[in-house]
């Protein structure tokens, strides 16, 4: 009794050659305690609650794998100058972007920093003090994980 539907089929199917060379379509049967059976066979379906599938099953063969003789002979190939290159230009990318970052976060916390030291009229409840000073926490957060990000990428890209 078999109980993964597609291994079923696909064991039904190799067995026979296909489905057609057993005569029919395949069944999925349950049982009266539930359990599931999935058959080509009229004797098998005795007694439960049959119904019909597939009535075919298309069998693929697997593609082969390419090597590297589908490669061109030509097809380029970075040197280890280009390489370095490559790296130099990204590391300086990378610390152009913390640069900026950190700028951004300065010019965050000081606006943070400036909206903290405001009080009007009208809040004088805490809560609404906070909801006015969210925004600029979360920019100066923003701008945190940003840098903390670049520095982790930054350090990695010479492991």
């Amino acid at each position: 009794m078999l109980r993964n539907p597609l291994f079923a089929a696909l064991i039904l199917a190799s067995a026979a050659g296909g489905v057609h060379a057993q005569g029919g379509p395949i069944y999925k049967c349950v049982d009266s305690s539930g359990r599931l059976l999935y058959t080509t066979e009229k004797s098998d379906m005795a007694g439960k609650k049959c119904e019909p599938v597939a009535s075919e099953v298309n069998v693929v063969p697997a593609q082969k794998p390419r090597g590297d003789s589908a490669r061109p002979p030509d097809f380029p190939r970075e040197s280890p100058s280009q390489r370095s290159a490559a790296k130099e230009k990204q590391r300086e990318t990378l610390e152009g972007e913390l640069a900026k970052e950190k700028s951004l976060l300065a010019d965050a916390q000081k606006e943070l920093a400036e909206q903290q030291a405001v009080r009007s009229g009208d809040e004088k409840n805490y809560a609404r003090v906070l909801e006015r000073l969210r925004p600029y926490q979360d920019r100066v957060e923003l701008h945190q994980k940003n840098v903390e990000a670049l520095q982790r990428e930054l350090a990695n890209l010479y492991k």
